[in-house]
């Protein structure tokens, strides 16, 4: 999965449906997401996306988007936000988020 900065953010999420995971490279709870959100994005190929970015070094992205705690996705269609998570949470849950929007 592809960690985005700020420079490249705005054109990873202008078209389509994509998944933003918001973590820092301290968070256990990040790393647990990890292995999660790589299975759901060769599941959800064609359809969704899912890139990262490190608040840490996207302080600016985090503030944007008013990130208090990791991990944290949001789920953007065409640019815009559609739906944020918050935490640990299963498979199921995060890929019933993007294709509500599909």
């Amino acid at each position: 999965m592809k960690i985005v900065n700020s420079t490249e953010f705005k054109n990873e999420i202008e078209s389509g449906i994509v998944l933003v995971d918001f973590f820092a490279t301290w968070c256990g709870p990040c790393k647990m997401l990890a292995p999660v959100l790589e299975g759901l994005s060769s599941e959800m190929e064609g359809k969704a996306k899912i890139i990262k970015v490190d608040i840490d070094q996207s302080p600016d992205l985090a503030d944007q988007f008013q990130i208090s705690s990791v991990p944290t996705m949001i789920v953007f269609k065409d640019g815009q936000k559609a739906d944020m998570l918050v935490g640990f949470l299963p498979k199921e849950r995060i890929q019933e988020s993007i294709l509500k929007l599909i």
